[in-house]
């Protein structure tokens, strides 16, 4: 029997790492950084609310980055990781930054991962941001998919769930109640081992 190579692309923020928008809100005391894409579909809106937040209130790229390193990753998320890459091919899709993630790579062995970018200007201060396409989760899926992978994709908000319905699998894993209600045709799954074991026999079969 032939099998198709895998590749597993992986939501970063709510499923390897905490939201960094709560951590800077819990930080800031500003209630109004929690939203996010669990809250808020439209990304540019949502994008477009925390940069009017952080430059009313004086907030720098520094300050979110401070922010930053005191964030691990979640519990259990490097031994998942690392057990999906002993397995087959991972990939982490996010609409995260580069500015964000670095300093979670040494602590997830240095994965691969496709980010966004951010635009700074003299001040230090977060003016803009710089998608590297409209959609590239899901495109990014459809690409894997044309160079002949099987594609397991998950996540846990609505901006995964363009990509879950490209890949041959998708997965929720910890959404809110309101992403399950909304979407109610994936799979859902809340702790690592029973991904391990739901993935891991879809590695196993043919499908």
């Amino acid at each position: 029997m032939y099998i198709k190579p895998t590749i597993v692309a992986m939501d970063f923020e709510g499923v390897l790492i905490p939201e960094i928008w709560i951590a800077v809100a819990q930080r800031t005391g500003i209630e109004k950084l929690r939203l996010t894409t669990r809250d808020i579909s439209d990304y540019d809106e949502l994008m477009k609310g925390r940069l009017e937040i952080l430059k009313s209130n004086g907030l720098l790229l520094k300050d979110i980055q401070d922010t930053i390193a005191g964030i691990d990753p979640l519990e259990g998320a490097a031994g998942f990781l690392s057990w999906v890459r002993e397995k087959t091919q991972a990939i982490i899709l996010t609409d995260s930054f580069y500015e964000f993630v670095q300093p979670f790579m040494p602590k997830l062995g240095y994965p691969t991962i496709f980010c966004n970018s951010l635009e700074i200007d003299e001040r230090g201060a977060i003016s803009g941001y710089r998608l590297r396409q409209k959609d590239g989760k899901k495109k990014a899926v459809a690409g894997f998919s044309l160079m002949g992978f099987r594609v397991v994709a998950m996540g846990d908000s609505y901006n995964d769930t363009t990509m879950l319905r490209a890949a041959d699998l998708g997965i929720l894993f910890r959404p809110s109640k309101k992403v399950v209600a909304d979407f109610p045709d994936f799979e859902v799954f809340f702790e690592y081992d029973d991904l391990k074991k739901h993935i891991g026999t879809y590695l196993r079969s043919g499908k």
